[in-house]
């Protein structure tokens, strides 16, 4: 399906370098930096916006969301402002979605990526991260859980990339992503089946 001459010796940099981006926890690091205990010790131990927020609030919360969304957009845009090719500027999204994943400085046990996946559709373009976004704040608003907007954004993320761009490498490694974040979210789906999952809570 792909090329082995699409690849560069710069392309492998950025992608190695883009794991390695996306092994910094934005959770556990803006949690240090505010002296707050490590979020993997208490709520879902997760390192990710979400437990964050449930854990100590908005500020750090927005802070975790914005830093792990980066980790995505960041590396996706220095792909394109390399000049790498199609094949190679998803797969340095998806080794930043990896990273975050399974953290190389933290154990290998990460958060479960959404928001750098999120992150990774804006750095592959506009149109499509504000698609995804917008699907994620519309089915949020709506059904007021925030793991199935999560669940329900990322799943149509492939199909908005095959209309938006028409790049089927980006189209078969985001579903590759999709299908990695809902086995990250297995225990997520199990309760949004028995009803059991939390909604969100207005302030």
């Amino acid at each position: 399906m792909f090329e082995i001459t699409e690849f560069s010796s710069i392309g492998l940099t950025v992608i190695v370098g883009a794991y390695l981006l996306g092994s910094i926890s934005a959770a556990i690091v803006v949690c240090q930096l505010m002296g707050l205990e490590d979020p993997r010790k208490d709520g879902s131990g997760n390192p990710g916006a979400t437990n964050v927020k449930r854990l100590y609030g908005n500020k750090p919360a927005a802070l975790t969301l914005v830093g792990d969304m980066l980790k995505g957009v960041l590396p996706v845009v220095l792909a394109h402002y390399l000049g790498l090719s199609a094949l190679e500027v998803i797969l340095v999204g998806f080794a930043a979605f990896i990273g975050h994943l399974y953290p190389v400085f933290f154990g290998f046990k990460g958060g479960k990526g959404v928001a750098t996946m999120l992150g990774v559709m804006f750095g592959l373009s506009l149109p499509i991260g504000l698609a995804v976004a917008g699907t994620w704040l519309f089915v949020a608003k709506v059904l007021k859980i925030s793991s199935l907007s999560a669940l329900v954004a990322t799943a149509l993320a492939p199909v908005y990339i095959y209309f938006l761009s028409g790049e089927m490498s980006w189209v078969w490694l985001t579903s590759v992503m999709t299908v990695i974040l809902f086995w990250r979210h297995k225990s997520n789906i199990q309760r949004i089946l028995s009803g059991e999952e939390d909604a969100i809570k207005k302030k």
